[in-house]
């Protein structure tokens, strides 16, 4: 199974190091799992200019079909200005129309206020629903109040990802467990 952990802001430290503690999980928890975390901050991507994702050079090439190639997905982003970043926005730009089709998105947002919470219900889901996502319903919001130095320090929070982990591995076995079923029934 390839889960990628896409950190979709290229400014601040708190969703890094939400996304840092998710990928411990997965890699301690599921150390069959291949795990790639692309945090947007160490790579220099293009903005879309409309063209097909395999026609990308660099870093921007790299992204692309490093997220089309996964099998999960697990998105981490800031709100800022009662929105997602543009840099997250772009990734979505520059993939295809379906190309989270046979793929589970889950999400973690951090968030400076917790009047945000609802931003990823408003703007994310319907994006990732559009490009044809296998959603995971449940997200984990991270206030700033439950950072201290780098480190989140809320128990809650980190149970929360822990859960976020568990159900996106075993959502993702379940659909490729019945689209493998499906597939089996043709003999072609």
């Amino acid at each position: 199974m390839k889960i990628v952990g896409l950190s979709g802001s290229i400014v601040g430290s708190k969703t890094r190091t939400a996304m840092n503690y998710m990928v411990k999980e997965v890699t301690g928890k599921y150390p069959d799992a291949e795990v790639t975390l692309i945090d947007l901050a160490e790579y220099n991507v293009q903005f879309s200019d409309g063209r097909n994702y395999l026609e990308y050079q660099g870093d921007t090439g790299f992204v692309t079909k490093t997220i089309m190639e996964a099998d999960a997905i697990i998105i981490g982003t800031p709100i800022f200005q009662a929105s997602i970043p543009a840099t997250l926005k772009n990734i979505f730009d520059l993939l295809p129309v379906n190309a989270f089709r046979d793929k589970v998105v889950s999400m973690l947002v951090t968030a400076g206020s917790p009047k945000h919470y609802l931003i990823a219900e408003q703007q994310l889901k319907p994006i990732l629903a559009y490009m044809k996502a296998q959603i995971v319903q449940t997200y984990v919001f991270i206030e700033e109040k439950d950072f201290n130095r780098k480190e989140i320090v809320n128990d809650d929070v980190l149970f929360r990802i822990d859960r976020l982990v568990e159900d996106t591995v075993m959502l993702t076995e379940t659909y490729t467990k019945i689209r493998q079923e499906k597939e089996a029934k043709y003999d072609f």
